[in-house]
């Protein structure tokens, strides 16, 4: 049961180069990652994918590849699908790894196979439409997938004379649950769903039932805000439903399918999925909620047997692992707080080992087994980490000004020394229902170990608003855009500089989505506090965001709990547009070009009113092809290129007018 460690790997993880050395802004954006893991129905091998970054200046535009990898027993590692391919949603069966994947002269993402000794990929169900996600039944009988319906060709007709016309929001294109008997020759798939949006399938056990996650229809508000579970027998029909409401996330059958275990929210305006509930079938669905008041929020959760639930709950900024026993409600601790950032979790079926995948602040994430209290590192998919000189970094605690506790993260600058004092780069989560872990925080976005090299010191809040610290605290945000959350980020500042570490003159604040609208707020309404700021995919009119946006309903139930017209004002002064004549902070301003969820035309605005007030440098980059975030290496380079000049400039150098535009990216691909 991968039961044994290479001690190769083991002095690779553990081994200090003597000759640290920086890290640089191409090494930032291109480490590997695990980034999925399942184990086998014996608990013997696991299989893993492997994020491969492109190379900037080297390949072609486009994503990340993403490899094939499996352990086995003696926890040997063997690579089954490696190079410029690009596959997902991986499940270990009897009888092989099973994949999706569009390979070779397949038009469509489908459903492809390898035998866990080896060999060549065999295609195992093609639709004529891509696959978005697919279950196996137990005996591997039944296939369930996700899909669309093929495509239809009277489209491309009138598109190729002209017509064009996309109605907004009406033109609903719904993803179906489809079932195929894979015993039968020639099989075709089923449609079980039609006029739903199907957001997940899976087999329940014992049964020929599938429960299935539905919305009324695909447009991702309600995907977020009115999903709900239901059973669907083998011909569609509805079974049963499951009471949630709001936010939902992941749900999952015990192995008798007797319960089913779902994260879900403790109300409508939860902004976030992290309450664990229990339904028992063999009791009409009866619910519980088996973790109550508990000051966290549940990430993921896995039976291991039929009344004992895994589960991974992240609480302030460390995480835990415990096992909950369905008799008595009680919960035992596998892993303690402290040593990783689990990002999520597999077991088989009666079988003790866990895989995790986790993070902390030395490597990106990697995959770990847990047995017993036995915690054993499996993968160093950056073995040359161990060369670079790590920043010190620590969870730290401070009183709002209110009195409100919050906690952040603190990276002190690689070359620290005590009673120096330090230009700050804050970087502010977006949601604002997410959180900080304690573990590896590099990303394009916030390059901090190359920050720190720099001689930055660089922090993350978790301002009021931020999940980890169960619902209460995820709703003090509510109904006070720009209020107490980002005075938070203030009383930050000021008490890092109470603590003698950061210069109060060389402060530059940095965030995307709502920490985007938090870094224009910095700009302009507290813009004494902040001598530099880079606004990515940010908002700046609370009032035009709320038209352009495709989370409106999301909005309104768990950020904003009002609607623009009942206080127009209010949105107004609460938008950081409404202060831009204030403003002295020099701010970058960043955003993608095909962004749905913070429209562009946000950014526009900030830019035209800085522009025309004329005070301040400003600067506008948008990423064609790009959405709410960088996907592709070169334009996550570029903003991490412009985001570390700006701030040097400002910070740094103390310059009073803003750094060229260009970059030199010609001279690099030369």
């Amino acid at each position: 049961m991968l039961r044994h460690l290479s001690l190769v790997l083991v002095a690779a993880v553990v081994a200090v180069s003597a000759h640290a050395r920086h890290i640089t802004l191409e090494e930032t954006i291109t480490v590997q990652s695990i980034n999925s893991a399942a184990i086998a129905p014996d608990g013997k091998m696991a299989a893993f994918t492997k994020v491969i970054p492109r190379q900037p200046y080297i390949d072609d535009d486009g994503t990340a590849y993403i490899e094939l990898h499996a352990i086995r027993a003696d926890g040997t590692i063997v690579p089954f699908i490696t190079g410029k391919e690009s596959l997902g949603s991986i499940q270990l069966h009897d009888n092989g790894i099973y994949f999706l994947a569009r390979r070779g002269e397949v038009k469509h993402t489908s459903l492809y196979r390898i035998a866990t000794d080896g060999g060549e990929a065999q295609l195992i169900f093609s639709h004529d439409s891509a696959m978005s996600s697919y279950a196996l039944s137990s005996d591997g009988r039944y296939l369930a997938f996700r899909a669309r319906s093929k495509t239809d060709d009277s489209k491309a007709k009138l598109a190729k004379k002209g017509f064009k016309a996309e109605v907004y929001e009406e033109e609903n294109v719904f993803t179906h649950a489809w079932l195929v008997d894979l015993h039968q020759e020639s099989a075709k798939a089923v449609q079980l769903t039609d006029q739903r949006e199907i957001h997940s399938v899976a087999f329940r056990p014992t049964q020929q039932q599938l429960l299935v996650r539905v919305a009324p229809t695909p447009l991702i508000d309600d995907n977020y805000m009115t999903s709900h579970y239901e059973l669907i027998d083998f011909s569609g029909n509805t079974v049963s439903k499951f009471d949630t409401i709001g936010v939902l996330g992941k749900a999952e059958f015990s192995p008798d399918g007797r319960y089913l275990a779902v994260i879900g929210a403790a109300d409508y305006n939860d902004p976030s999925a992290g309450r664990l509930y229990v339904f028992d079938t063999s009791k009409n669905n009866e619910r519980r909620e088996v973790l109550p008041n508990y000051q966290g929020h549940v990430r993921d959760i896995a039976w291991r047997q039929n009344d004992e639930l895994i589960w991974l709950g992240h609480r302030g900024t460390k995480s835990e692992v415990q096992a909950l026993t369905m008799q008595w409600l009680e919960s035992r601790t596998l892993l303690e707080p402290g040593k990783l950032i689990a990002v999520d979790l597999a077991v088989a079926p009666y079988q003790e080992p866990i895989l995790i995948r986790a993070h902390s602040a030395e490597h990106p994430t990697e995959l770990f087994r847990l047995q017993g209290q036995r915690l054993e590192r499996l993968t160093n998919t950056n073995p040359w980490l161990a060369d670079i000189d790590m920043p010190r970094q620590e969870t730290i605690t401070y009183k709002a000004r209110d009195g409100v506790e919050i906690e952040g993260i603190l990276v002190y600058p690689t070359n620290y020394q005590a009673g120096q004092r330090y230009p700050l780069l804050m970087v502010v989560h977006g949601g604002p229902e997410s959180h900080y872990s304690d573990g590896w925080l590099d990303r394009y976005g916030n390059p901090t170990k190359y920050a720190a090299q720099q001689g930055y010191v660089v922090f993350f809040p978790n301002y009021r608003g931020s999940t980890g610290r169960g619902v209460e605290f995820s709703k003090l945000g509510q109904n006070d855009y720009a209020g107490k959350e980002f005075d938070d980020l203030v009383d930050g500042k000021t008490h890092l500089v109470e603590l003698g570490l950061v210069d109060e003159k060389k402060v530059g604040i940095t965030g995307a989505s709502y920490g985007g609208f938090a870094s224009a707020w910095a700009a302009t309404a507290l813009t004494e506090h902040f001598a530099a700021s880079v606004m990515f995919v940010g908002i700046s009119n609370n009032i035009s965001k709320f038209g352009t946006t495709d989370i409106p309903k999301e909005m309104h139930a768990v950020h904003a709990r009002s609607y623009p017209w009942e206080k127009w004002q209010w949105y107004l002064e609460r938008s950081p547009i409404y202060h831009a004549e204030k403003a002295k902070t020099p701010i970058l301003i960043l955003h993608g070009k095909e962004d749905t969820r913070v429209h562009p035309s946000q950014s526009m605005e900030l830019y035209r009113y800085l522009k025309t007030h004329g005070n301040v440098p400003v600067r506008l980059v948008l990423y064609p092809n790009e959405g709410h975030g960088n996907r592709r290496v070169a334009a996550q380079l570029d903003y991490s290129m412009r985001l570390m000049r700006w701030m040097d400039n400002f910070l740094i150098k103390g310059n009073t007018e803003a750094p060229p535009h260009e970059l030199p990216h010609l001279d690099k691909i030369k």
